[in-house]
């Protein structure tokens, strides 16, 4: 914190306990007061006393001095007053309790880390990026991308420390804490990074975690920003990767926003257009007609790119008998599955279902 905030701080203090209040340095220097022309005086030999005695008021004829604690890991600042008896001497409490109080905002407004967490959750006002970025002489077109690490179940305060140590370059990399559950580590990344490579990273965090802290996780990844202030949306899409996920891919635990394809869109969706789709694809009969082995063979199918002979293959049957239950298909739904066009219908329709299905849970 600069000696013109300790000055103003100072300023308004004296003002209301009409005397003179200031800090000195570790080497004994006034570097700010509401006497100003006390600023620039040594005084060595009180900068000692409150060295050997950081926890309690030092009584240096005629003013009463403090140590302001959690400033330096060593001895850094004092406050004094100037007095020596028990009213300045509760005073020059006061005056601590009020420096670090202004030492905490004037820390986060100045840290680069509270602000792109400000930044991600939305507490900025855009048109206040720009300039906060350029108080804090912090780039603002550069790509960067946000991963959404979730713990599940478990949750460990260590985490934070373990990824900070996997990116310790707090002025490129910021690992943020989120809430209980939620961190975000928000790092710069190459021009030409790709999903496949954002990819690897996620699973390295992942495994790094469960190997050593045995802590299981869901990572959403967003898009590259290439400005600070698109991180926000960043942020959004790896929420939504993460929601998306449990919903569609519910195996995977590394999961790109880039990757959920026709997921993300059905899962915007409102519901009631959703019930409207199904009612409409499945005008003869209702999806719940098919039973688990019909749909097991339906996404095998799937899974084996509209393949009969592959597909038969995996479900160790005769080309015949899965030609048969598609026919049996078609006539339950008047979807031909072997149509391309048909055969999408379907696919969105099942997934549509799913997502109906997690919405009805998440509300019970």
């Amino acid at each position: 914190m600069s000696s013109r905030m300790f000055q103003g701080v100072l300023l308004q203090l004296s003002e209301a306990a009409q005397t003179t209040i200031g800090v000195i340095d570790a080497e004994g220097n006034v570097i700010s007061c509401s006497d100003t022309t006390l600023i620039g005086e040594k005084w060595p030999d009180a900068a000692t006393a409150v060295a050997a005695m950081l926890e309690n008021p030092v009584r240096e004829e005629p003013y009463t001095f403090y140590a302001l604690k959690g400033w330096n890991p060593a001895y850094g600042y004092s406050a004094f007053v100037l007095g020596t008896d028990a009213q300045a001497e509760m005073l020059v409490r006061m005056t601590q309790v009020s420096l670090n109080s202004a030492k905490a905002y004037y820390e986060e407004k100045h840290d680069k880390g509270t602000f792109v967490k400000n930044i991600i959750t939305d507490n900025i006002l855009p048109g206040d990026i720009y300039i906060r970025a350029k108080e804090l002489h912090f780039p603002t077109e550069l790509p960067r991308a946000v991963y959404l690490v979730r713990q599940v179940g478990r949750s460990d305060v260590a985490v934070v420390e373990l990824l900070q140590s996997m990116y310790p370059d707090t002025q490129q990399d910021f690992v943020i804490n989120v809430n209980e559950t939620d961190i975000a580590l928000v790092r710069q990344v190459p021009a030409d990074t790709t999903g496949e490579e954002l990819t690897r990273v996620g699973r390295t965090i992942e495994e790094r975690l469960k190997s050593e802290l045995f802590v299981r996780t869901t990572i959403g990844i967003g898009t590259i920003s290439e400005h600070l202030r698109e991180l926000a949306d960043s942020y959004k899409e790896a929420q939504v990767a993460i929601e998306v996920g449990k919903v569609f891919d519910t195996e995977k635990t590394v999961i790109n926003y880039e990757n959920l394809g026709i997921g993300r869109l059905i899962y915007q969706l409102p519901t009631t257009l959703c019930e409207i789709f199904l009612s409409e694809v499945f005008r003869k009969n209702s999806i719940e007609s098919l039973d688990q082995e019909t749909l097991f063979t339906i996404n095998m199918f799937f899974e084996n790119s509209l393949n009969v002979s592959e597909t038969s293959r995996k479900l160790f049957v005769h080309r015949n008998t899965l030609v048969y239950r598609l026919e049996k298909i078609k006539k339950l739904t008047g979807l031909d599955l072997r149509e391309f066009d048909d055969a999408i219908i379907f696919k969105v329709a099942l997934m549509v279902k799913k997502y109906l299905a997690s919405r009805d849970n998440r509300m019970i």
